[in-house]
């Protein structure tokens, strides 16, 4: 008995019906006070920049604890705040040469400026020989696409050459991967999962700027650097040796090297016939690796429902950011982040009171703060492995990542517009405030898989995710897109992002966390149970479990 996309959108208008026939009552409005002192205390220098495994990390989950004890928010996890995640950081320190042979010769590709390799493995010292080379186009699976680049061929134990993004970047064909929005399958995590599915001894993406959303300098971030994953010493799974990315000139000597038509290559890798392709090179390479295991939270909190205590709505943002790092021109080393995301993890508070004081919802409310989210969604995603809340029994995910400091915006950026039928209730609400949804600014980016969200959408259950819109109340679109890029080449995980009480808009601001928390108001007062929508990726997942 699944409820259908009709059922879903005839139970939402059966609901805005009757509350358009009950007297006029002012909505409960999130006030300015219950969230700017806790952005000043989660972005101030005392925090440490929210680091997992840190001092930062010890007083950002008490602070919050205390804080939702305070509201007199229930514990969300049996009688604690707090859900344990496991990690283990992995310090990867490459050698500083990869050696590529074909039958008659011989090139020496440099680390960092050619490549970038880490690994997932907590082996002290990992040794490649002559590992054979296979070029596997993008390296998708996608049986509703009709698509698999590991077709007829064997990669276990061979490195996997592939393409960043999907077949339909650059494509106004919306029915081709959904064209120029990346799908899932252009993720680059998604990419080196599927390999190691596949048995690849490891994995080499060619980037390119355009498809990859980032210059190659994002990359090399990652060269000899400590990168936290998920502990799975209880749950173990085959890792490939290594992970990585080329730069798209040394995929063209290799190419060369291989006697191959790059052009070529690339075109028939757009195509469902494609098959993979033994490149006919080998490489050789090692590097030492250091693990540490240690344990960080994700925390949790809880408004239980009055008529359907097991049917859950769950908020998230997450508390972590950078801690300290390199510093800037002005000496600046504390990686604040209070726009990303003290300011999604304030919202979740002050959200939090608004649903204790406000009516008491009949479903359940559930507020989750994440860990190690800039290090690779890991709290989200042991959560998701993990969950407090059964999937079956949870309704929808709302994720808040940074939310409008600007200026006020007539919109605001759907990211991954298409997805769910939440984006249906969302527009009801922006509608009763005179605003309206807008696609995000760079579809192609794949922004979608790149937050807490993304975890839930992976298994089944249905996730929201806006940002900043640009259609500037006073000044404009133009104005708009200024603001987002000055944003993102000034402010964007650096030093800089710190709290400013004059630069900051909180009706903004709070402009999007009200309309947020309408939206899940609403559901939390609703039987509806909102689904995918034709087309996304992870509507047959929620498909196979849910039997409505």
């Amino acid at each position: 008995m699944k409820k259908t996309n009709m059922l879903f959108i005839a139970s939402l208008l059966v609901s805005i019906f009757n509350s358009c026939q009950s007297p006029e009552v002012t909505p409960y409005q999130i006030p300015k006070e219950d969230v700017e002192p806790h952005i000043i205390q989660l972005a101030s220098d005392d925090f440490m920049g929210r680091l997992p495994f840190t001092e930062g990390e010890t007083k950002t989950v008490q602070y919050l604890a205390q804080a939702y004890q305070t509201l007199g928010i229930e514990p969300g996890n049996g009688e604690s705040y707090f859900q344990d995640v496991p990690l283990v950081s992995i310090l990867s320190q490459p050698a500083p040469s990869m050696t590529v042979k074909s039958k008659d010769n011989t090139i020496e590709l440099k680390g960092l400026e050619d490549y970038v390799i880490w690994t997932k493995r907590t082996d002290s010292l990992l040794t490649i020989n002559d590992a054979d080379l296979v070029f596997a186009g993008y390296g998708i699976v996608a049986p509703e696409y009709g698509w698999n680049d590991y077709k007829n061929i064997d990669v276990e134990g061979k490195i996997v050459v592939l393409l960043v993004n999907d077949p339909g970047y650059g494509t106004e064909d919306v029915s081709f991967f959904r064209g120029n929005t990346m799908t899932y399958y252009g993720r680059w995590t998604y990419k080196m999962e599927e390999a190691a599915k596949q048995g690849a001894l490891g994995t080499l993406i060619i980037h390119n700027t355009g498809p990859a959303g980032y210059g190659f300098n994002v990359i090399q971030n990652n060269w000899n650097t400590s990168r936290l994953s998920l502990d799975t010493r209880n749950n173990p799974s085959y890792q490939a040796m290594f992970e990585g990315w080329i730069t798209q000139p040394v995929a063209s000597q290799l190419f060369t090297l291989a006697g191959l038509n790059e052009t070529e290559l690339f075109e028939k890798a757009r195509k469902s016939d494609f098959q993979a392709i033994p490149m006919n090179l080998t490489a050789s390479t090692s590097m030492t690796v250091a693990a540490k295991y240690d344990v960080s939270k994700n925390v949790i909190a809880k408004i239980t429902g009055s008529k359907y205590p097991d049917e859950y709505i769950i908020y998230t943002a997450h508390w972590d950011h950078l801690g300290i790092g390199a510093p800037d021109e002005k000496g600046d080393s504390i990686y604040n982040g209070a726009w990303d995301n003290a300011s999604g993890t304030a919202a979740l508070l002050g959200m939090a009171k608004a649903f204790k004081e406000d009516a008491k919802p009949e479903r359940s409310v559930v507020f989750l703060t994440v860990t190690a989210e800039e290090q690779g969604l890991l709290g989200s995603a042991y959560y998701s492995q993990n969950p407090v809340y059964p999937k079956e029994k949870t309704v929808a995910n709302i994720n808040l990542d940074g939310m409008n400091p600007y200026g006020k915006m007539k919109d605001v950026a759907l990211i991954g517009m298409g997805q769910s039928e939440l984006e249906d209730i969302l527009n009801v609400e922006l509608e009763k405030v005179g605003r309206y949804s807008s696609p995000e600014s760079t579809p192609s980016a794949g922004s979608y898989y790149r937050s807490d969200h993304f975890n839930f959408a992976k298994i089944g259950i249905p996730a929201l995710y806006i940002g900043t819109g640009i259609d500037h109340v006073e000044k404009g679109k133009e104005y708009g897109k200024e603001l987002e890029s000055k944003y993102n080449t000034e402010i964007y995980h650096k030093p800089g992002d710190n709290y400013d009480p004059t630069k900051w808009d909180y009706d903004a601001m709070l402009g999007d966390v009200q309309v947020l928390y309408e939206v899940g108001k609403k559901l939390s007062n609703s039987t509806a149970w909102p689904g995918w929508k034709e087309g996304s990726e992870f509507k047959a997942v929620r498909d196979s479990y849910m039997k409505r």
